[in-house]
Parts: structure tokens; C-alpha cells; sequence
């Protein structure tokens, strides 16, 4: 592992083989695991495990009491809530080794999943997602879609800045926040450039 910029608490275990970005965090009592990456100015919480060949993109946060499991790979500026849930094998039995069969779960860009959600294997979160707290994923994300409940269910739309969204007859909403518009065509919202 070559040394950068990052730091890491006293009671961090960090294994052998791992790429960690500059400016990361890794708080107390977490484990990184082998041929991992990470990326710049990431911030791990407390009691987090980062499983093998995981990678997470530049300024991803996780809370307290997250494992993120083989298989899981989450891009630039995803939010992972306290003690949210991934799996990565959809039908796990203690006496079946199943390492083989570890499914893909990508979170994309700037999504965000809410406290105690639990993501389902092979179920990817498109860019700018909301998870609502608790929900249960089932099934892949749209980008920009708000999701609650179990089995989650789609609720509205969300913005980048994780506003509500509320589009008009033409199918145009513009973010309370920041401003930026928005456009609702085929059941798919796209930022208006």
C-alpha cells in the first residue's frame, strides 16, 4: 500500500494491498480489507468493514455500523446512512460456500441511502437517488427517483441538492434549492443543461 495523504485512527485496521485517496478519514474501530480502494477525502464512521476489492469513488461518506461487502462498488459523492445493509449473495446458507457467486451492486454517482435501508444484491442505485430510512430494495434505482418503505416503493423524484421535485403539465421542475431545472420525459428525469 503507498503511503498518502489520509488518516486513519489509532484502532483502524488497515490490511495489506489497499489504495486509499488523500484527505480520506477512517475513524475508530474500522476495518479496511485487502485490494480495496478508496477514494480522496472519503470519511469511514466508526465500526465500518470495507470488504475486499470494494471500491468507493471520491468524497464518499459512511456512517457508523456500515459493511460494505465484496461486490459493492459505489461511485463519486454517494452518502451510506447509519448501519444501512448491503448483501452480495442473494440466497446465503452458513454450510453453501457461495464467495463464487457474490453479485454486482453499483451505487452511482451523488445517491444517497437513508439509516437502516437495506439494498438487496444486483439491485444498482442510479445517479442522484434517494433511499429513504429503513426502505428495502428490491429493485434497480432510476436516477433522481425517491424511494421509501418495504419493499420500497417509488414515492416522487429528488434533485441533486435532495430536493423535491414537483414537475408542471410541460414536464419541467426546478430545484428550490439551487435553482436548476429538471425535465420528466418517458418516466426518466434528466438535468436541463
Amino acid at each position: 500500500m503507498g503511503k498518502t495523504n489520509y488518516f486513519a485512527h489509532e484502532t483502524a485496521v488497515i490490511d495489506d494491498n489497499c489504495n486509499i485517496g488523500n484527505g480520506t478519514k477512517i475513524w475508530h474501530f474500522s476495518h479496511i480489507m485487502s485490494n480495496c480502494t478508496l477514494g480522496e477525502n472519503c470519511n469511514i464512521g466508526q465500526n465500518v468493514v470495507v470488504s475486499p476489492q470494494v471500491t468507493l469513488g471520491n468524497n464518499v461518506k459512511v456512517q457508523n455500523n456500515v459493511s460494505i461487502y465484496t461486490g459493492v462498488n459505489c461511485e463519486d459523492d454517494v452518502f451510506l446512512g447509519p448501519s444501512m445493509v448491503f448483501t452480495n449473495v442473494i440466497n446465503p446458507r452458513s454450510a453453501v460456500n457461495r464467495k463464487n457467486e457474490y453479485m454486482i451492486t453499483t451505487v452511482k454517482k451523488g445517491a444517497s441511502i437513508g439509516a437502516n435501508a437495506t439494498i438487496v444484491c444486483g439491485n444498482d442505485i442510479g445517479e442522484f437517488a434517494f433511499i429513504g430510512a429503513g426502505a428495502v430494495v428490491v429493485k434497480e434505482i432510476k436516477p433522481f427517483a425517491l424511494v421509501v418503505g418495504n419493499p420500497s416503493k417509488q414515492i416522487g423524484w429528488i434533485s441533486e441538492y435532495g430536493q423535491r421535485l414537483e414537475f408542471n403539465k410541460d414536464g419541467i421542475a426546478v430545484c428550490p434549492e439551487s435553482k436548476e431545472k429538471y425535465q420528466l420525459k418517458n418516466d426518466q428525469v434528466t438535468k436541463i443543461i
